[in-house]
């Protein structure tokens, strides 16, 4: 399965997200067990979309980025998202075709498949948004 490689995310990405005061982590038992970047919209790589088409288009959105865990914890993808939602109610969120993991979660948290971005590298995405209230 394809993973992140040659040290993604790098420090300077995690280092962005924390100056757009979009980076998180989830601590347990004074031990960070996860990370997360949620980001306000505009995200470049959603301004297309490709074999589908957003739920929404108008409004602004916040993105879920990088989410990172150890194994041993369960539940993550749940408590990322709660959290999220309490910010705003149209958040997106892709990830890559062959992460099976987390397109059950994705589905299981009740977002809509909507279509295919692309990467600024122009790797391949599947998009999904969800929006509440």
């Amino acid at each position: 399965m394809h993973r992140w490689i040659d040290g993604y995310p790098t420090e300077s990405i995690i280092l962005s997200d924390i100056e757009k005061e979009g980076g998180y982590v989830i601590v347990e038992n004074a031990m960070i067990i996860a990370y997360f970047a949620f980001l306000l919209s505009p995200g470049p790589t959603y301004d297309k979309i490709y074999n589908g088409k957003w739920l929404d288009n108008v409004l602004p959105y916040h993105v879920v980025h990088r989410i990172a865990s150890y194994a041993d914890f369960h539940g993550i993808f749940n408590s990322i998202m709660d959290f999220c939602f309490t910010i705003d109610g149209n958040i997106r969120i892709d990830t890559h075709r062959d992460n099976t993991i987390m397109q059950h979660v994705i589905a299981k948290y009740q977002f809509s498949y909507c279509g295919i971005i692309y990467l600024n590298n122009g790797d391949e995405r599947l998009a999904f948004q969800k929006i509440v209230g």
